[in-house]
C-alpha cells in the first residue's frame, strides 16, 4: 500500500453529540446513522454482485464510509445509555434522601454505679 492510502485508512471518525440532547433524540440519531450504514452496505453488496469488476479503491472508500456511519450510530447509542444511567442514578439518590429516616443522635447510656 502507498503511504497516502495508509494515512486515510488510519483515520477515526468522531461524531459530535449534543450535550443538551434528550435520550430520545440520541436514540433517534443512533437509529438513523445505523439505517444509513445498512442501506449503503446493501447497495454495495448489490453492486459487487452485479459487477464484473470491482474498483478496489472505491470499494475501500465506501466501506470506510459505512464504518464511519456505524461508529456515529454507536457513539450516539452510547451517549444515550450514559444519559439513562445518570438520570436513573440521580433519581435513585433523590429517592433515597427522601425516603431515608431522619437521623436521631444516639444517647449515651451510662452504666449504673455500683453500690
Amino acid at each position: 500500500m502507498s503511504e497516502a492510502s495508509d494515512r486515510w485508512m488510519g483515520r477515526r471518525v468522531s461524531c459530535h453529540v449534543d450535550p443538551d440532547a434528550s435520550v430520545h433524540d440520541l436514540l433517534n440519531d443512533a437509529t438513523e446513522w445505523l439505517q444509513f450504514a445498512r442501506g449503503v452496505t446493501e447497495l454495495l453488496a448489490e453492486f459487487v454482485y452485479e459487477s464484473d469488476t470491482v474498483d478496489c479503491r472505491r470499494m475501500a472508500l465506501s466501506l470506510e464510509a459505512v464504518a464511519a456511519m456505524t461508529q456515529a450510530g454507536v457513539q450516539a447509542a452510547a451517549a444515550a445509555h450514559a444519559c439513562i444511567t445518570l438520570e436513573t442514578r440521580a433519581k435513585v439518590e433523590a429517592n433515597a434522601r427522601v425516603l431515608a429516616p431522619p437521623r436521631v443522635p444516639k444517647r449515651r447510656v451510662r452504666p449504673y454505679p455500683e453500690d
